[in-house]
């Protein structure tokens, strides 16, 4: 039964009110109970002992702050904690969220949520009902990989029907049943559990964040890239592509573009390389690699801008995978590669530099070079507070007269004209976020790690900028030609090259090439998680260089 709140429509802010100061008080999940501490270290690699003791001095309180798992089923309920898993570990035992989280009237409310929920009350929007496990609690590395066979089965998907109609009832300001669902969730939320259990984690601090207008800090609940070692942060970044093709297949893509592009040109000429990524680095050595084995050996020189993230272009700090832990700079070490491969290599860093201030002048280009811009995974969060601002950076990318543009971004596969409300923005990360959770239970094969956490803390984010929403491919390309690009095809090399590296990772992942514009589509589960897309700059018949202008 839904029970309306007095008030039809009230802000978030007067929800926060509200629910603070109502007699069933919050549970101190507002003090983030699952706060996992930092890592902290001071170079981007280290071997054997030195990265261990970073993990072991930093981390020692990490895994002990963690609440315990509650399994959770959905209809039709299964058990994902088999009955013949050993008893509780006394440490286990000892982390009850009842007596560390709440306080005696919310034990109170707890109980009478729980009776509600053992007895089959619906609290989805579809009915859905969510029942409490016979199984014991307990986090163990089987019971956090035993949901990622469920997959896309939206049934199997309990977290995402209890988070998508806690944000619609906060749309709604429906009082009574954000509280209700606040509860569940937290009840049923877990670090260390499956992905479902990371998923209810994830998005009640997303709620939490929502609900106090921003005040709260999210990050501060989790591992993130700016949260841990440069050690650290550089091994996983190279562990997890090893694991998972997320970014492995988008950069492999990129790398044999640059390749095509370069075989295309006339003459010899300079490389330059316009980075606005993510890849912090780890994509290059193996491009670097590549260039040696080229007929006539590398490029004469080799110029590497790169595009950090600054206030201007990502006003809350939220970015996923874009900002780097402080004191990370991988300049010294790929300088060192490039000269062992014998590569006259150069680096610009444009730190404070927004991105709708590019121009050749601030690149330093020249018309002597081969100047090929990556954006992957960036320009999605530009700042956009009016419709046009992808497309008026696009036109930026358009002027600096590149060889080449590879465009790589999620694919949020949103069929709606309108995602900037609550609600709908919500509903398309978590589903996002739920493919990643899910992506990465299955290449981490259930193990708990911090190198799993921080990556999952990181894809988090994505549930904080609602406002800032992605777009398809259909759209993307459609605004690529607008401001005067014309799609390519990739290079049979370059497809088959992905194809046989994805082949060394789970059988869940596949890729597929559209025949109409030639993107190259990443999925997971039968669900598209990303795309790359090859661009030149488009010409008329007579030779004259295509503009929106002269349209």
């Amino acid at each position: 039964m839904t029970i309306e709140a007095p008030e039809p429509n009230p802000t978030s802010d007067h929800i926060l009110e509200w629910l603070e100061g109502s007699i069933l008080h919050l549970p101190s999940f507002f003090d983030d109970p699952y706060y996992s501490g930092d890592i902290n270290g001071d170079s981007w690699w280290v071997e054997g002992q030195d990265l261990d003791q970073e993990l072991i001095n930093n981390s020692s309180t990490s895994l002990n702050s963690n609440s315990t798992i509650t399994s959770a089923t959905s209809t039709p309920p299964t058990d994902p904690v088999s009955s013949n898993h050993p008893p509780l570990s006394d440490s286990s035992k000892k982390r009850k969220v009842s007596d560390d989280l709440v306080s005696k009237g919310s034990q109170n409310h707890r109980k009478i949520q729980n009776r509600r929920i053992n007895e089959g009350d619906g609290i989805g929007e579809q009915g859905v009902t969510v029942r409490k496990s016979a199984g014991t609690k307990r986090a163990t590395s089987k019971a956090a990989g035993s949901n990622c066979n469920n997959g896309n089965n939206k049934e199997g998907r309990w977290a995402e029907q209890l988070l998508n109609p806690c944000a619609a009832a906060i749309t709604a300001g429906n009082l009574m049943r954000v509280q209700h669902l606040l509860y569940v969730l937290h009840d049923l939320a877990s670090s260390t559990g499956d992905a479902n259990h990371r998923l209810a984690t994830y998005g009640l601090r997303a709620l939490k964040h929502h609900l106090s207008s921003g005040f709260s800090t999210v990050s501060a609940g989790a591992l993130s890239f700016a949260s841990v070692g440069p050690k650290f942060f550089q091994k996983t970044l190279i562990d997890f592509n090893d694991i998972n093709p997320w970014f492995r297949i988008p950069n492999n893509i990129v790398n044999s573009s640059i390749l095509q592009i370069l075989t295309e040109e006339d003459r010899p000429q300079n490389l330059h390389i316009l980075d606005i990524g993510v890849s912090h680095g780890v994509q290059w050595p193996t491009l670097l690699e590549e260039l040696t084995r080229r007929s006539g050996g590398p490029p004469p020189l080799v110029r590497l801008t790169v595009v950090t993230p600054t206030p201007d272009n990502n006003q809350t700090g939220d970015t996923p995978f874009a900002n780097g832990p402080p004191g990370h700079n991988y300049s010294s070490q790929l300088l060192g590669f490039a000269k062992a491969m014998h590569i006259n290599l150069q680096i610009n860093r444009l730190d404070n530099l927004p991105l709708q201030n590019l121009n050749a002048q601030a690149i330093n280009s020249s018309p002597e070079e081969t100047l090929i811009i990556c954006a992957q995974f960036r320009l999605h969060n530009l700042n956009h507070h009016t419709p046009d601002t992808r497309t008026e950076f696009l036109k930026v990318l358009r002027s600096l007269e590149p060889k080449g543009v590879i465009l790589c971004e999620n694919n949020m596969d949103c069929s709606c004209n309108n995602c900037g409300d609550y609600e709908t923005g919500f509903s398309r990360r978590v589903e996002y976020l739920w493919r990643f959770l899910d992506s990465t239970s299955a290449a981490f094969k259930g193990r708990e790690s911090e190198e799993r956490r921080m990556m999952e803390g990181e894809a988090a984010k994505a549930l904080i900028n609602i406002g800032e929403m992605n777009e398809t491919k259909e759209k993307w390309c459609e605004k690529m030609r607008v401001v005067g690009f014309v799609g390519r095809m990739f290079v049979e090399d370059t497809i088959d090259g992905a194809r046989a590296l994805l082949r060394k990772y789970d059988s869940n992942w596949e890729m597929r090439v559209e025949e109409r514009d030639g993107c190259v589509g990443l999925w997971w589960k039968g669900q598209p998680v990303s795309f790359c897309s090859l661009w030149k700059i488009n010409t008329v018949p007579n030779g004259r260089v295509w503009t929106p202008e002269a349209a």
